[in-house]
């Protein structure tokens, strides 16, 4: 892997719909907090990394360029990095290569995204291939809709429990969310009202889904020299893994997601972690969706095949169960698309450094982080340790 690395501090904007400030005005609130946490200035970055989903979404090309100043990078290397909803992993996944490698020292990494400006799900349908998928996948929701019927139907899920694990699942993420001063939607739900709220794609209804999301996050690498020299409290880099498949979706098994698995196999290998379930102290999974939350609760080894459902129902995902899953409330919650990968990687952060505040799980020392993408094809993952 290189050399040991630490994220030295974290920042994240207040998410949602930010009218009152400018594109630029909400990049410069987390790459400010970022500054303030770590205890260092913009003078000893070595480099910028940035990345929105993608560009078009706001209308604004070159965006390293037109938030250059924002993200402190004048005279700085800066590199952009766009997976799409993978896009913040990617972020985190670059800068850590870049302090991994030896080729810097201190790097910033800056995920942002100004979605209430632009029309997202126009833009993600112009992902799709436009001769086969475009005209069936209507935005996010239809594709994630077929996966997660997919999954249900191999394993012979019964419907009406699926329901209940999803609808529970989205009340879980949204109590989570009311202890987190940063999320988007804060508003308590409860299982009923997920089942009744309108199909937006059969089976996701609309509480199911992710909001629109402006906000910005900022997240500073470093080496293992550079960070016992600051002092502050670090959270190491303990593995790291990124897998990409087909670009079209009926060209891939989307149950036994093979991205997903591969990534989690490389990252488990990379920490020490032969029992995901029981060594993972909390997890922050990329969800924009409750159907594929629990999908992918079983392509990372928490849930057997088949039983994700029952361990929702079961309390093992709740805040005060074995595995606490998204004590931020996750994507479902807040959705800057740009920025989301790299909220997890900084909300696992805060946990194993002890600096989440109300959503802090007592003694947690490894988290993994996650983030998807593309047209449904990418899997990243990060995962943080308290010690080196």
């Amino acid at each position: 892997m290189g050399r040991p690395v630490a994220i030295i501090g974290t920042g994240q904007t207040k998410h949602g719909n930010r009218r009152d400030v400018s594109y630029p005005e909400l990049v410069r609130e987390a790459v400010k907090a970022a500054f303030e946490d770590s205890g260092i200035t913009p003078k000893d970055i070595d480099g910028v990394v940035s990345g929105t989903m993608p560009s078009m979404m706001e209308g604004i090309g070159m965006t390293q360029f037109y938030l250059g100043d924002a993200m402190a990078a004048v005279g700085k290397p800066i590199l952009k990095t766009e997976t799409c909803g993978s896009t913040g992993m990617s972020i985190a996944h670059t800068a850590y290569y870049w302090v991994c490698s030896g080729e810097a020292d201190m790097v910033l990494a800056v995920g942002h995204e100004k979605m209430r400006e632009g029309e997202s799900q126009a833009v993600m349908s112009s992902c799709f291939d436009p001769f086969y998928q475009k005209y069936f996948t209507s935005g996010a929701p239809g594709i994630f809709a077929m996966q997660c019927q997919d999954w249900a139907t191999r394993y012979n899920i019964p419907e009406e429990k699926v329901r209940d694990a999803a609808a529970l699942l989205s009340v879980i993420n949204r109590d989570n969310a009311l202890d987190n001063p940063y999320a988007h939607i804060k508003r308590k739900v409860t299982v009923e009202d997920v089942k009744k709220s309108p199909i937006i794609s059969y089976p996701i209804r609309l509480l199911d889904v992710c909001p629109n999301s402006d906000g910005t996050c900022a997240v500073i690498f470093a080496s293992e020299e550079k960070a016992k020299k600051i002092g502050t409290k670090a959270a190491w880099v303990k593995g790291v893994a990124y897998r990409g498949e087909e670009y079209n979706f009926g060209d891939g098994d989307k149950v036994e997601w093979q991205s997903a698995i591969q990534c989690a196999k490389q990252a488990y290998e990379q920490a020490g972690i032969t029992h995901p379930r029981k060594e993972l102290d909390l997890v922050e999974i990329y969800n924009p969706f409750t159907f594929q939350e629990l999908l992918i609760f079983e392509c990372f080894g928490f849930s057997e095949r088949g039983k994700a459902c029952d361990d929702i129902l079961n309390g093992f995902y709740n805040r005060d169960g074995e595995l606490p899953c998204d004590r931020s409330g996750g994507v479902l919650c807040t959705n800057p698309i740009g920025a989301a990968g790299l909220i997890r990687v900084a909300e696992a952060a805060m946990q194993v450094t002890g600096k989440a505040q109300d959503r802090q799980v007592e003694g947690a020392r490894l988290a993994l982080s996650h983030a998807l993408g593309g047209v449904m094809q990418f899997n990243g993952l990060m995962i943080l340790g308290s010690e080196l």
